[in-house]
């Protein structure tokens, strides 16, 4: 299949958030939330300790980044539903992480949430955004998810937050894309870069899962702008996939065992950035 791209438009986000060739972005998974349903009363003191626990290990570690989400208020709303309590709540927590690490950090509020993502990152200093469905639809578990650029872009733009940058997923995981099947992986591609994302997010079928390498050589074949990986990625697979890719978004690996509800464990992340660096290009 011919290569469609088209000349670039706007400059790197990575680079102009990082600094650094093929960046490593450490999800801060935080505690269910005010509001959700597995939060219990007086919790609030042990979400902030737990985040800012997650994160000083990620950046012991030596990760790039860190992404602060509402990963365990699951059951996740549809994004119409997300309410003050969970923005009031995550831009706290997001703060604090960013003051204590002094890294770049950003936000995803789940379910592609992203108009009170833009609040939550506005109120925390955070530098972008994470959107699951920016263009086009589909079937997540929480339902029908609809595309959040239109809305979203309004807000940023209602917001004089045009500096915050969109991180937005292609064929995301935990959903049926079956609706837009007609609609070839490049044209999604198109579609997100049209609606003015930053970053393209590549992921596996679920939380943990790799992507398909094939996948990710036709998105990186189709954009123009930079492409991530967003699941999956070990020490073992980041060579092959990292080959394919300008940085990546991992959260699994770095806790306890391998397992996305434990704890960060500072050796495991040390592990996994010691394979990035010999993948570095030399700046």
């Amino acid at each position: 299949m011919p290569k469609l791209k088209v000349a670039p438009t706007k400059p790197s986000a990575l680079k102009d958030l990082f600094h650094v060739d093929k960046p490593i972005i450490a999800m801060v998974h935080l505690l269910p939330l005010p509001g959700s349903s597995s939060y219990r009363a007086n919790d609030w003191p042990k979400v902030i300790d737990n985040a800012l626990r997650d994160a000083i290990a990620l950046k012991e570690g030596g990760v790039d980044g860190l992404m602060v989400e509402n990963f365990m208020d699951r059951p996740f709303l549809k994004p119409e539903e997300v309410g003050s309590e969970t923005v009031s709540c995550m831009a706290v927590a997001a703060s604090e992480v960013r003051k204590a690490c002094g890294l770049p950090v950003g936000i995803s509020c789940l379910a592609n949430a992203v108009v009170q993502a833009f609040s939550i990152a506005l109120a925390s200093g955070a530098q972008w955004v994470r959107a699951n469905e920016w263009a086009n639809a589909y079937i997540a578990d929480e339902g029908y998810v609809e595309a959040a650029a239109p809305k979203a872009l309004r807000h940023r733009s209602h917001l004089k937050t045009d500096d915050i940058s969109v991180f937005a997923d292609v064929m995301v995981k935990h959903g049926s894309h079956f609706i837009i099947s007609d609609r070839p992986l490049e044209e999604q591609v198109r579609d997100i870069e049209f609606f003015q994302a930053d970053v393209v997010i590549v992921t596996g079928s679920r939380t943990g899962a790799e992507p398909s390498s094939e996948e990710l050589k036709r998105v990186k074949a189709t954009a123009n702008i930079p492409v991530i990986v967003g699941s999956g990625l070990t020490p073992q697979n980041a060579p092959r996939l990292l080959g394919n890719a300008d940085g990546a978004i991992v959260g699994t690996f770095f806790k306890h065992q391998g397992r996305w509800w434990n704890p960060v464990e500072v050796s495991r992340v040390r592990k996994f950035m010691r394979t990035v660096y010999n993948l570095r290009s030399p700046q």
